[in-house]
């Protein structure tokens, strides 16, 4: 039994944001911003962190081995395929932690052993000289069948147990298409554990994808036929509709004990920080009415809950807001606001600055409280993500932008960018503010990026309220996203705009093999 072999009613948690999430389209994230996500999640009890996917580049290597140098508390783990050249690159980056962990993987479904061209008897051999290959570098080995809820249970059996006399210490059984549903999922675990040899001396773990709808209940389902790891995503971030929602399966063990009696090590209090951070960094926004992290779980609008709150709260809300680091009290903050109270609402609120960075806050937030008679929670929260999507080391950044428009056209936009520290300007005409807008953007940063998404959410009420602003966009491909806040919505667009083409920039210098989603 390794030493993350969690006790019959402890549950680890595996967290794939920084490596299955980030797979998903446009969800590129900087060394820096996964090394603030890797932090955050060590600190908040996530048992393991799949750090990356060595061997896809230079990249992710660099950004597996700082986060493995970084760790304090937490497994970090790399990915690698089923060939001696990934297990020595994965090895190469996660050796440096406190507790490294090789996690290789080979799909053994009849369409997956396609893709190599293996009959099963050479699938069966490679995953014992890979596996022993991992285990010879590295006492914490995790093997996972990928697409193995489609996958022959007799072979499904014979590979797994190849797999732990080995010297795989977790066997991962993903669920890569999303494909199972809970009874089958329970069904399935129950069966391992049952017929391969030496399943009790290993940890069960299940990897599902959302793509049913069904991933939380699945996961739950393998808990409670004997896996003792799950891994998830913050937010439940991940390629098509994402992977197991980290804070729904936590929350769902903790408010159903009597009937999921198992525990985690994680601090729910910090949910919404890492909620919070990881929107931010992927410029995926949640969705308002998402389980445990959305805008609207503790919202109640109907005249009947609102009575029901009133007098009792427990009468519609199964948890307490400030289970998952909501506040319970919303404060607002204005124009006559000291630094001093912005620290400790920007505490509160799970941001915690040092003294440079709060002065420049406290600039934009001045900036903002001038604009708008009250700054909310909410307000604080888009301002700042806006800090951390437009950084000042970015290479393209906007100086000024006047936008003319009205029920006569062609509308127009005045724009001045710095380009790696040069200010250009330009005139441009479009199809209303933001079309002009954004042509101006392009006029002076050429490319070929397609448009694919624009979306506005307004963060408060009220006609001075911040709009936030998402566009997607794919170029040769590549997709990426980009956001920003401000009261002027046409700024707020130009800005996500060009933070969408910062990343756009990262992208290009990254090249990767096809990744998997084991």
């Amino acid at each position: 039994m390794t030493e993350t072999t969690p006790h019959q009613d402890h549950v680890l948690i595996f967290d794939t944001t920084l490596r299955d999430g980030e797979q998903s389209p446009g969800a590129t994230m900087t060394l820096e911003e996964k090394l603030q996500i890797a932090a955050l999640l060590d600190e908040m009890g996530v048992d393991i962190i799949e750090a990356g996917f060595p061997i896809a580049s230079e990249g992710d290597f660099e950004a597996v081995s700082a986060i493995a140098r970084q760790a304090q508390n937490a497994v970090v783990c790399g990915l690698a395929r089923a060939n001696f050249k990934d297990i020595d690159r994965c090895w190469e980056a996660v050796k440096h932690a406190r507790r490294p962990r090789i996690h290789t993987f080979i799909g053994t479904s009849p369409s997956h052993r396609a893709i190599p061209n293996l009959d099963m008897d050479q699938m069966a051999e490679r995953i014992h000289d890979t596996v022993t290959h991992a285990r010879n570098l590295c006492d914490n080995v995790q093997w996972s069948p990928m697409d193995a809820t489609r996958t022959e249970h007799d072979y499904l059996c014979r590979v797994i147990e190849i797999a732990i006399k080995a010297g795989a210490t977790t066997i991962n059984i993903p669920d890569t298409v999303g494909y199972t549903a809970p009874r089958e999922s329970a069904a399935l675990i129950g069966m391992l554990r049952a017929r391969v040899p030496g399943a009790d001396e290993v940890v069960f773990a299940t990897h599902c994808h959302n793509d049913l709808g069904m991933a939380t209940a699945n996961s739950l389902a393998a808990v409670e036929a004997g896996a003792r790891q799950i891994e998830c995503t913050i937010n439940g971030l991940g390629e098509r509709a994402g992977n197991t929602a980290l804070e729904e399966v936590v929350m769902a063990m903790r408010v159903r004990n009597d009937i999921l009696p198992y525990a985690t090590s994680i601090d729910t209090r910090k949910i919404m920080q890492a909620s919070r951070l990881v929107a931010t960094v992927s410029g995926f926004p949640v969705q308002f009415n998402k389980a445990i992290v959305g805008k609207n779980a503790f919202a109640h609008e109907s005249g009947i809950h609102q009575d029901g709150m009133l007098k009792d709260a427990q009468t519609f809300e199964i948890m307490r807001p400030e289970d998952v680091g909501l506040n319970a009290t919303s404060l607002v903050m204005g124009k006559h606001s000291g630094r001093a109270a912005l620290r400790s609402k920007l505490q509160e609120l799970g941001y915690k600055l040092g003294d440079n960075q709060l002065n420049d806050v406290f600039v934009r937030f001045k900036e903002l409280a001038d604009r708008k008679k009250e700054v909310y929670d909410d307000d604080l929260v888009a301002l700042m993500q806006d800090t951390d999507t437009n950084a000042a080391n970015d290479r393209i950044q906007v100086r000024r932008l006047r936008v003319v428009c009205g029920t006569e056209g062609p509308q127009t936009a005045e724009l001045t960018l710095a380009i790696d520290g040069h200010e250009q300007s330009v005139h441009a005409t479009g199809d209303g503010p933001v079309d002009a807008a954004f042509n101006a953007v392009k006029a002076l940063v050429p490319h070929e990026a397609q448009l694919q998404l624009y979306q506005v959410h307004a963060v408060t009420e009220g006609t001075d309220a911040q709009a936030t602003v998402s566009v997607r966009m794919e170029e040769n491909g590549k997709i990426v996203t980009g956001q920003s806040a401000d009261t002027d919505t046409v700024v707020a667009s130009a800005k996500a705009y060009v933070n969408a083409l910062n990343k756009l920039l990262v992208r290009r210098l990254k090249s990767a093999p096809d990744a998997a989603s084991a």
